[in-house]
Order: structure tokens, then sequence, then C-alpha cells
């Protein structure tokens, strides 16, 4: 699938010498939904930033639908929507005439009916002549997303959108990336509910101290890194694991009530049958099993830890 978006080499030091980014090569694919994972200051707004023109890199080529976004800036940007994380809009604008100017701001002709169906699909239609300063929280969070797409992009960058907002933006607003993605938008989002990510994206990075980790199909993703675990449930519940069943690394849950064991169901070996023969031969008894596989959160939190000691050489 042809690329909209590609990063190649793409670097940010700083002059106190702190590295924001390392050496990032990224491609995506037109159309798709992008979910780009990490920590707190792992360098995922200023990867946006970067990409949006906001910051310079120190090195490195990025191409919007084939624009050097470096060295033609207005026609990359043009084609970028951004819904960053702070709210930074004029406040004594009202709501109607922050999305016209906005959308003039990128040279397009004037197109009401766009404007409005934007208000209207974010809940704004009866706010649309209010000043932005007389609206609560989520209805400015609102106001930024209508303006990130009054001008028609090709790409949407999303930092953090659904952060400390209410549930029904929450809603709204994966209902409306439903209704970009069938019109062709692609879009990139950076995001800590990564529930949200799981069910939405259809490709998954993680980035980690400026170092892009991994970048991969999310159902191939979660084949290849994701484990199962196995509850057993017990007849009578433990206090504390036997020291006999160690070797197996089990955990106690539901106050004693279950043993849970953690497995590579891709392994030559589960450990399985072993760890159902100790329970017998030590005269423990169960009455069920349930196994379930790990969820994305489970398989960042494991590769992001996986990666600190190389990391950590690497920055040494």
């Amino acid at each position: 699938m042809h690329s909209i978006l590609s990063l190649s080499g793409v670097s940010k030091t700083y002059g106190s010498g702190h590295v924001a980014l390392s050496h990032v090569d990224l491609d995506i694919r037109r159309g798709e939904i992008f979910a780009l994972l990490g920590p707190n200051g792992a360098g995922k707004t200023t990867l946006i930033s970067i990409v949006c023109g906001i910051v310079t890199p120190s090195s490195g080529t990025i191409l919007v639908d084939g624009h050097d976004a470096i060295r033609a800036p207005r026609e990359a940007r043009s084609r970028i929507g951004l819904v960053p994380q702070e709210i930074a809009v004029d406040m004594f604008s009202s709501v109607a005439s922050t999305l016209r100017f906005s959308r003039g701001l990128f040279g397009r002709a004037p197109n009401q009916p766009h404007l409005d169906q934007l208000l209207k699909d974010l809940s704004l239609w009866d706010k649309r002549d209010a000043k932005i300063m007389e609206l609560s929280g989520g209805m400015k969070r609102r106001v930024m997303i209508a303006k990130a797409l009054s001008h028609e992009p090709d790409i949407l960058f999303l930092d953090e959108p659904t952060a400390g907002v209410d549930v029904s933006l929450r809603r709204d607003m994966w209902r409306l990336i439903g209704t970009l993605r069938e019109r062709g938008v692609t879009i990139i989002l950076t995001t800590h509910y990564i529930e949200e990510a799981e069910e939405m994206a259809d490709r998954v990075g993680v980035i980690d101290k400026g170092r892009l980790l991994l970048v991969e199909d999310k159902a191939a993703l979660m084949q290849k890194l994701g484990k199962r675990q196995m509850d057993i449930s017990l007849v009578e519940p433990m206090a504390a694991i036997p020291p006999a069943l160690a070797e197996w690394q089990l955990s106690l849950e539901d106050e004693g009530h279950k043993l849970r064991y953690s497995f590579d169901a891709q392994a030559e070996r589960t450990g399985i049958p072993s760890l159902l023969r100790a329970l017998a031969d030590h005269g423990i008894g169960f009455t069920d099993l349930d196994t379930s596989k790990s969820s994305l959160e489970d398989i960042f939190v494991d590769l992001v830890e996986r990666k600190e000691p190389a990391s950590a050489e690497a920055a040494a």
C-alpha cells in the first residue's frame, strides 16, 4: 500500500544535549489508523511536532504525500490536521468564526456546508455563535477537533485526544474517526487508553526514549508477542504458593482462590501438562481451568521493559 507519510532517519537533539528522537524510520500507509504508544517523555509529541512543522528536526527527511516537509512546509502542512494535547485557540472568537479562520489559513475556499457538518458531528451546532471562552473544557476540546478538520486534511494527528475528556466526547470522537477512515483519511494517534488503540488501530508503533522500538500490524503483534494466561480455580484457597510449584512462577489471585500461570502459546513446551501433574502430586485440587490472551497493554509494558537495558546502553 502506498505511503502517505514517510520519515527517514529523523532525529532531534536539543541544545542541552537531550536526545528527544533518535534516527526514526517510519512509513504510514494511506487510509490506515496508526497508533503510536509510549510512556510520557518517550518522544511521541516531538515526532508529531516535527511532522507538523512546529519543531525543526536535527536530521532526517519527511515526505508528506510526496512533499518534503522541510523544503516545502506549506504544501506538506496543508495536508495535515493536528489536534494537540493543549487547547490553543483565540478564546474571544466564536466557534463558527474560529473554524472559518482556520480553513482560510490553509488557503482553502469557503465551504460552509462542510463546517456546518463538522459542528453537527461534534455536537457544537448549538454553540456555533458562542465565544470559546464561554465553553466547558469538553466543548473546547471539540472545537480543537473541528478546527483540525476544517481544511479537509488527508492526514489527521490526534495527540492524546481523549485524555481527561468525558465519556460523551470520547464516544463522539471515535464515531467521527470511523467516518473519516471510511472517507480515506489517514489517522495517527497517540494514546494512554491502550484499549482504544487495541480496538481501532490497524498498526501499532511502540516508542521509548526517542527510539522506535517496533512497528507491527496489531493482529500480528498480538499473535507474535502476546502471552496467554491460565487461571486455575482451586477447591481450597491458598495462603501462599508451595515452594514445589516455584518453577512455574505462579501468582495467587482472587484472595487465594485462583492460581494464575502465564505462558507463551507459541513455545514448543507450554509447561501446562507438567504443572497439572505437579498439582495432582501435591494434592492440590481444582475445579476449573480458564485461558485468555494478554492485552495490547500487557504487550506494550513487556516490550518497554524488555528494551530497557539496550536503551540504557545506547544512551550511555
